[in-house]
């Protein structure tokens, strides 16, 4: 899968910034706040920008195979 650069900017900024402080302002406010399941969607956000940032490395690896 090769992703041009705008999107895989893109794709980069969501896994490395928004997801993970998503997380953590979930487990806060919903802890704060008493609310349920705080914990389980941190985790699931988490476990999305993990996945998001394997997918991202597997492009960037084949990328730079093509450009050599």
């Amino acid at each position: 899968m090769k992703l041009n650069d705008k999107l895989y900017d893109c794709l980069k900024w969501i896994a490395i910034l928004l997801l993970p402080s998503l997380a953590t302002l979930v487990a806060v406010i919903f802890k704060i706040w008493n609310l349920p399941y705080g914990n389980e969607i941190a985790q699931t956000i988490t476990a999305l920008a993990t996945f998001l940032g394997a997918i991202l490395g597997i492009s960037s690896v084949q990328y730079k195979k093509g450009k050599k």
